[in-house]
């Protein structure tokens, strides 16, 4: 037997490790089992190029809980250890065992997956174990090693009677940790690091029903004599999910069953998936679904989770992920993506900026596709992706460059046109005295129901933009398209949104327009703004107008990043446009009795606000009232 001290450079390197190095203390399991399996497919490796005369088998993991003794047991048969390499790989904290093994077999490894980290990942053992015991027997015909230490520097390393090649971990569970002796617990932890680890993982065992084959079929109506039941053993992953996969061997349903995997709580479909898969200049595979998300920016429950090479690392892919794909759900896997000693966060990297830029054009390709190959699947979807799409193009230049191809813009009739298909269809009919494009849009189809009847008598088309951060899209937009404008349907009188040549002739002189603007001044509330307009005589007689300019800077101080500083609080103002060749305007202007003249202006303004869904409360009641008094 042998003791000795680890080689630490702190005086007691335990306290350190409980203390800083990892911030989870869960994670333990996921280190160690993660060793298991670098170990199980390092000997895979070997035997594939003949340097370890062994058979591998079908080797499998195996965690083990000893409620009654305290202890944690995770057991590989994978390549194990001599009393050499547990003296050099676990005294010396060797955090160079897997380079090391890198550096050996690079050329024929190269392609094989294999990143590990010896040392520090064992050591977070001692995070929840006073004691942790190694009983090891490596693939090479030496004795097997048995290694103890209870967490300070001091060790004994002995032999062991072990006869089956591989390494059994023993983790003797503190007090302040006996969670990690509860069955619930370790199948929590399994089932979120360790779902899709490349080797299979044992956890207790199951029972299963099999079909008896005595001879001839059994035919019975008792289901007891021709099923048995067995204890079969209880794997609890999958070794080879759908992202390790090519998209060719992959059906559509496979590609839902993996979702429902990744996401047992789901019950909605995807609407549609991207694959991922890309070898230089980085390794990155993974399943990205898009999620039916409507209109609002609600943050996700179940988010994209990052896994290195099988092994869950975290679904904090801030910086992996371009922004505005977070909204979506699914798998990415990468061993290039640089983590951490705790695999818990990310360093910054060039790398990371690259998987980002590649992400984002992979996605944008992929929605060319769904866009070319069948229009009218990726219309009825819009209005469920629009919200990631639209927010892509104002957060990222990349996709916007490409979102020409595919961003759809609808009209209130359900029609769907791209940017450049908008300009050609309208250019006809909305282009102004100006030579400018005006496209007319609506943000509520109901509420804004008598301006949209009114553009479509023109024989305009008009826009339904809804999501909350329009503004600032449409702001952009224009920046670019120095000959468009989007202007919504109830900022101004249809004739001022879209100005041709021709002008209505007023019926009122200006001396008539003075008088009638300052009696309409008497009555009308300082949030109006009276606008006369001489307009068709059919015309409403008063309408509600929102100048565009304020109400868009208004909406844009409201959902972030952008508008004039403070305009999110200013007060809603509005034009109130007076028609001055309606019979109205001129009863107005001729009624000498002052009563008689306030009442008409306040019935008028009072159904000009109930079109705009602005007359509320007290003002709605005293209308309602004042009406019923005028039909008696």
């Amino acid at each position: 037997m042998a003791t000795g001290q680890i080689n630490v450079s702190v005086e007691n390197i335990f306290p350190l490790i409980k203390k800083f190095l990892y911030s989870d203390h869960e994670i333990f399991l996921r280190e160690l089992i993660s060793n298991g399996t670098d170990a199980t497919l390092k000997l895979k490796h070997l035997t594939s190029i003949g340097e370890a005369k062994v058979e591998y088998g079908n080797p499998i993991l195996e965690v083990k809980i000893d409620k009654e003794g305290k202890k944690l047991h995770i057991i590989d048969q994978g390549l194990g250890m001599t009393a050499d390499e547990v003296e050099k790989y676990i005294n010396q904290i060797a955090f160079s065992g897997a380079e090391e093994f890198l550096e050996k077999y690079k050329d024929s490894a190269k392609d094989s997956g294999i990143i590990g980290h010896f040392g520090l990942g064992f050591y977070s053992a001692f995070m929840v174990a006073s004691k942790v015991e190694i009983i090891t027997k490596s693939y090479k015909d030496e004795p097997a090693a048995h290694w103890i230490c209870d967490g300070s520097p001091e060790f004994t390393l002995e032999p062991a009677d072990k006869t089956t090649r591989g390494t059994e971990i023993i983790l003797h569970i503190a007090e302040d940790s006996l969670e990690f002796l509860e069955e619930y617990k370790i199948k929590e932890l399994l089932n979120r690091y360790n779902k899709f680890m490349p080797v299979p993982i044992k956890f207790g065992t199951r029972k299963e029903k099999i079909e008896q084959k005595k001879g001839e079929f059994v035919e019975s109506e008792n289901k007891d004599e021709i099923f048995t039941e067995v204890e079969v053993d209880n794997i609890i992953n999958n070794p080879n999910p759908a992202w390790t996969k090519q998209p060719t061997e992959l059906t559509d349903a496979d590609y839902k069953d993996f979702y429902r995997e990744v996401y047992p709580m789901q019950f909605e479909e995807p609407l549609f998936h991207i694959h991922l898969n890309v070898d230089y200049p980085f390794n990155l595979t993974g399943i990205l679904y898009f999620p039916k998300l409507g209109s609002d920016l609600q943050i996700q429950k179940d988010k994209i989770q990052l896994y290195q090479n099988q092994v869950y690392v975290t679904d904090n892919v801030e910086g992996i992920v371009p922004e505005f794909l977070t909204m979506l759900k699914g798998v990415i896997d990468s061993p290039d993506i640089p983590l951490n000693v705790s695999r818990s966060g990310l360093q910054a990297d060039g790398a990371v900026k690259k998987i980002s830029n590649y992400i984002t054009r992979k996605v944008a390709d992929k929605l060319k596709s769904l866009f070319t190959e069948n229009r009218e699947d990726f219309e009825q979807k819009w209005n469920d992706i629009k919200i990631v799409l639209e927010y892509g193009m104002l957060s990222e230049d990349k996709f916007y460059e490409k979102a020409g191809a595919f961003v759809l813009y609808p009209t209130v009739d359900n029609k769907y046109f791209t940017l450049e298909e908008l300009k050609e269809n309208l250019k006809e009919n909305q282009t102004d005295k100006d030579g400018k494009l005006v496209v007319l849009y609506a943000g509520n189809k109901e509420a804004q129901h008598s301006y949209i009847e009114i553009a479509k008598e023109k024989g305009y088309e008009v826009l339904l933009l809804d999501s909350p951060i329009i503004s600032h899209l449409i702001q952009k937009i224009e920046g670019d398209n120095k000959d468009l404008t989007f202007v919504r349907v109830d900022s101004d009188h249809i004739d001022n949104l879209i100005k041709k040549e021709e002008t209505t002739i007023s019926k009122l002189s200006d001396t008539e327009k003075e008088s009638l603007k300052a009696s309409l001044e008497t009555y009308i509330p300082k949030a109006y703004t009276v606008q006369l307009e001489a307009l068709d005589s059919n015309a409403a007689p008063f309408i509600i107008t929102q100048p565009e300019f304020m109400r868009r800077m208004k909406e844009m101080s409201q959902s972030g990043g952008g508008g004039m500083f403070g305009m999110g609080n200013m007060p809603e103002m509005y034009n109130l446009v007076v028609n001055t060749n309606s019979d109205l305007a001129s009863n107005i202007l001729n009624t000498e009795d002052k009563t008689t003249q306030e009442g008409l202006v306040k019935q008028a303004l009072d159904l000009a606000k109930l079109s705009q869904n602005l007359l509320k409360g007290e003002e709605l009641t005293a209308f309602v009232k004042r009406s019923f008094d005028l039909i008696k």
